[in-house]
């Protein structure tokens, strides 16, 4: 499966989460960090509901990046 995940810069380190897996969360210190933790955490998420009985979210929700031109000051 791939979930969409959402990186966030902030003062001292990035965080990350996951739309589609509401509660699973991470934070690094690099961008780099931050994925590989939240990957751990959709991992450990995901068996979590399993051991729980609770169904696990399929990945809907879509990520793009756009590229736009300079704004002229206003």
């Amino acid at each position: 499966m791939r979930y969409a995940v959402v990186i966030e810069k902030a003062p001292s380190n990035y965080a990350a989460y996951v739309p589609d897996l509401p509660g699973c969360v991470a934070t690094g210190k690099t961008e780099e960090e931050v994925l590989d933790e939240i990957r751990q955490a959709i991992t450990f998420h995901i068996e979590s509901l399993r051991e729980h009985g609770e169904p696990v979210p399929e990945p809907q929700t879509v990520a793009a990046a756009v590229d736009v031109g300079a704004l002229a000051a206003g």
